[in-house]
């Protein structure tokens, strides 16, 4: 007879699943950075680098408080996000509509995040984590002040670059 699932299973699975998602990303922005056309989405696309570093390092500590090993688990949904990212990279390479499709696919991948860290946050709270609940909303905040930054790049200039054209 099968174990029956918990949630901590739950907790686990998901965590692996993020810890994955993070380092593919970690894999795919420096081909943002470099396809980005404007010097502002450049520089937002390095600041998130920078931060998903510490986010991957935060996961890496939240898999010690509970006592197991740092291991990704296959995130489908993160594949076709970054693979949908890497299309519109193809197809509107050097036109005016590049940065606003590529702030949509860094959206994209940050709504996931944030849908992700929210479960995760709460579902560690539930489980009485407090270390991890402060870790994972550390990154919740950070992940929702990215969105909020490509939000105001796309209104500010890049949605009106590509309607220009």
């Amino acid at each position: 007879m099968a174990k029956e699932k918990t949630l901590e299973d739950l907790f686990y699975d998901t965590l692996k699943d993020i810890y994955f998602a993070e380092r593919q990303i970690l894999r795919a922005l420096p081909k943002m950075t470099r396809a980005a056309q404007s010097s502002e989405l450049k520089a937002g696309f390095e600041k998130h680098r920078e931060e998903t570093e510490g986010q991957v390092e935060r996961l890496q500590q939240v898999f010690e408080l509970i006592g197991k090993r740092a291991q990704g688990k296959t995130c489908e949904a993160i594949q076709g996000i970054i693979a949908e990212g890497e299309e519109i990279m193809e197809e509107f390479k050097g036109t005016p509509a590049l940065d606003a499709g590529l702030i949509s696919a860094a959206q994209a991948v940050e709504h996931y995040e944030i849908a992700r860290y929210g479960t995760l946050k709460t579902w560690a709270a539930t489980l009485g984590l407090k270390d991890a609940v402060r870790l994972l909303d550390q990154t919740l905040q950070e992940e929702t002040a990215t969105d909020k930054t490509l939000s105001q790049l796309a209104t500010t200039a890049a949605n009106q670059k590509a309607r220009a054209a």
